[in-house]
Order: C-alpha cells, then structure tokens, then sequence
C-alpha cells in the first residue's frame, strides 16, 4: 500500500513539473500558514489535498526594482549577480531575472479634481497627456481616473488607444471634496489581475477628506497588487496655512512602501520633469523574482530587502522595491 502511495506522489510532481508549478521547496509547509496536526475523525490529506499544498507552497514572489545613482538618475546594465534578496532576514535564491524595459506595463493615471487643485487641472491635464503619448507603446496599457468625492474610471477600463485617452483626460470632471484613499484603493483593484508591471501614477495635493477606505487598506490594496505607486504632489504657489502636510506624508510613505517615488511640483516645468523621471525610470526597471524558502515562523507580512552588489561604489547605488507582501489576500 505504502509503494502504491509513493508511486501516487511520484506521478503528480510529474505531473506539476509539467504545467511549471514544482519547485525546491515542494516539500515545505505553505508559505505562511502552518499544516494542522491531524484530529479525531478527520480525514487524511488525498492526492488532491496535497496537490493545492504544493501549488500554494511554489507561488512565485515578483519583486520590480529600481536602481539610481546617488543623483537619481536610473542604472541599468546590471546583471543577476549584482543583486542579493532577502525574505526577513534570509537570503532567497533569484529564480527568474529580466530587464524590464521590454515587459508590457499597465498605468493607472490618477488625477485629483477637488477643489483645491482647480486653478492647477489644465497644466496638469496638459503635463499628463504629453507623459502618456512618450511612455505608451502598443504592449502597453492605461486607465485614466479622477477622483473628487467620487472615483471615476474615464476610460472604462485600460487601452493604448491614444485618442481614447486624451479625450478621456481632457473632459475629467471636477468636485468639491477628496476621496484620494478610494482613489488608490480602486485603483489598486483594478490592476491586481492585469500581466507585467503595473502602476499608479497619482497627481494631487495630499489631502484626503471623504474617503471610505483608510490609509492602511489603501497601502494594502496598492501592495498586494504589486502596484509601483508614484506620486506627483502638487504644492500651491502661495504656501497657505491649510496645506495638508499630514497627507503628504502619507503619501510619500506610500511611494516608499510600493518601490515608486515621490516628486513636488510647483510649476509646469516641475510636472513635466517628474514625469520625465517616472518615464525613465519605468524603461530601466529589474525583475527579481524566488519561490520562499522554508519558513519557520507564519508572520502574515514577509518583510523583502534587495541589496547591489559586487560592483564598483556600491555605497552610491541607491534601490527601490516594494517593502514585502502579505501570505493571505484580503476579502474584497
């Protein structure tokens, strides 16, 4: 009976070799969630059973990483061998490497239209659409939104129609109020299951006033769909006493735990310079991606550090990537 069962287990990694899904690790508990001891009355694990276990113990990890020297200017040339990963603490073997300057790329381009930011939408719209016709190629894709007290797909959905887009960011409505948390957080859901790179590309003062959603569930939208989120913070000309530094700050935290960036903007030349950034940046991305190693404790936040290495000053090398990911989904 027991050869009989080997020769099962023998027949389904086969089986999974196949169709990509087994790894080194196949034998190690799912990443995060511990295997319950087997109670009174319940029934042994089938074939079946364990075939979920090892396609949930091989998920591959995706980290998108930028390079910049210490000016900020994005390095690319670098190889597998310059990088080391880390899951908390543990080094993890690069199983997949790629430059990815050639991968298709989905945007969400995501422009506040509440009040406060009125005076400054048409050099906005205008900045906006001359960064959409110099990033966009036909792999690639964009949804334009804006958000006031409500979130608005213009778009309805993500094209490299050009015209389509223009129009769209052309006739964006405005409102009173700022809804800028259920601005990132649908954003976010809307590329969770889209393929390649994918990033929000955010254009408001900060302040959010009406939202739904809290900060926390928007962060955790935005890195759970792996989305770049880079923000363009338009600062007023006149330094008024109700600019919302609070809300600045939280966005800039955001861009750091997504690996995107912040900028400031003051003038148009300023929006059209971060955009020239973002559009640089984004054609000298690296793709690192590992299956986890075996893990030890069941944290539902696993902690990621990409490190360069084995280059000439190092020290000068400045890296970007998301901070982790979470083990379960959450329910939305």
């Amino acid at each position: 009976m027991r050869k009989v069962a080997t020769l099962r287990l023998l027949a389904l990694g086969l089986l999974l070799m196949g169709h990509g899904l087994w790894a080194q690790q196949s034998s190690a508990p799912p990443a995060g969630a511990q295997q319950p001891a087997a109670q009174p009355g319940q029934q042994p694990q089938t074939d079946s059973d364990l075939a979920a276990t090892l396609k949930v113990d091989v998920n591959l990890v995706n980290v998108y990483v930028t390079v910049t020297d210490e000016h900020g200017s994005p390095i690319g040339g670098l190889k597998k061998e310059n990088f080391l990963l880390e899951e908390d603490n543990r080094e993890q073997r690069i199983a997949v490497f790629d430059k990815e300057s050639a991968q298709p790329i989905s945007i969400a381009l995501t422009i506040d239209t509440s009040l406060s930011t009125r005076h400054d939408l048409p050099l906005e719209q205008a900045s906006a659409k001359r960064f959409v016709h110099a990033i966009l190629r036909p792999v690639d894709a964009l949804s334009v939104y804006d958000f006031s007290e409500v979130v608005h797909d213009d778009t309805r959905g993500f094209t490299a129609d050009l015209k389509r887009i223009d129009e769209s960011v052309d006739h964006i409505r405005v409102g009173a109020a700022t809804a800028l948390y259920d601005a990132v957080y649908l954003t976010s859901r809307s590329l969770e299951h889209r393929k390649g790179r994918k990033v929000i590309v955010l254009i408001t003062d900060g302040e959010d006033t009406v939202s739904k959603v809290d900060y926390k569930a928007a962060v955790r939208a935005a890195v759970e769909a792996e989305a770049l989120v880079y923000s363009i913070i338009i600062v007023p000309i006149e330094n008024s006493a109700g600019r919302e530094i609070g809300g600045e700050h939280a966005l800039i935290q955001l861009s750091e735990d997504t690996g995107g960036k912040y900028y400031y903007a003051v003038s148009t030349s300023q929006l059209d310079d971060a955009f020239r950034k973002i559009s640089d940046e984004l054609r000298t991305q690296y793709l690192l991606a590992y299956y986890p190693s075996q893990r030890t404790s069941f944290s539902e936040f696993r902690r990621i550090e990409v490190k360069v290495a084995g280059v000439p000053d190092v020290a000068a090398y400045r890296v970007r990537h998301r901070a982790g990911y979470y083990t379960v989904k959450s329910e939305f």
